[in-house]
């Protein structure tokens, strides 16, 4: 099982990281060590000063694939679900000022928030589902997937073209606007659609 991470695939997210929309979808991997199950705690790394959220909607992929026609990439999930994508900023900040790979801000051990998951069959437009996340109870970050710069099925058809997809893999479709570092006792709340996906604190 392998994360395939979206990055920037919401416009106004690219905009506060001061990077411009992307053209082709922008991709990145995070392995199975960086897994957090739903509602265990998220330990901070002790090698970032500066860890943020990412509240993203992921789909799990149900079926081996390569080379997938868009029109048929709506088979490759069954499940919809959210998660948080884990960044240690001041990591990521250097490497992209140095010109270097920045694996080691995104895909380190816990990284990767996996929540609850929702059968597909239950929404009637998966390109117009709202989350939101809340923080301490504060309402930090929100977005909808008609926002995204590419769709759910034209980033799995993308990312087939150049690596497998296997039964169980995880997509991460991107994060809108808002994001922000997390600190010890933080609280995080995650919900799709009105139902609550997640519900874990910070260690």
């Amino acid at each position: 099982m392998k994360f395939i991470c979206i990055g920037r695939n919401y416009a106004a997210h690219a905009a506060e990281l001061h990077q411009k929309a992307p053209e082709q979808p922008v991709f990145f991997l995070k392995p199975d060590s960086a897994i957090t199950r739903c509602n265990r705690p998220f330990f901070l790394p002790d090698f970032s000063q500066e860890v943020h959220y990412e509240t993203e909607i992921i789909v799990k992929i149900n079926r081996l694939g390569k080379c997938i026609p868009e029109k048929f990439a709506h088979n490759y999930y069954e499940e919809i679900g959210l998660g948080v994508d884990f960044t240690a900023r001041d990591l990521q900040r250097k490497c992209i000022q140095q010109g270097e790979p920045w694996e080691i801000a995104k895909a380190f051990d816990g990284s990767a928030v996996v929540g609850g998951f929702l059968p597909k069959s239950q929404f009637e437009e998966v390109q117009n589902l709202s989350f939101h996340l809340l923080l301490n109870g504060n309402k930090v970050q929100e977005g909808n997937s008609r926002d995204m710069l590419f769709t759910i099925d034209q980033l799995i058809a993308y990312v087939s073209q150049f690596i497998t997809l296997r039964t169980g893999d995880i997509l991460f479709t991107g994060t809108p606007v808002g994001v922000g570092p997390v600190h010890i006792n933080d609280h995080l709340q995650g919900f799709l659609e009105g139902e609550k996906l997640f519900d874990f604190k910070v260690k």
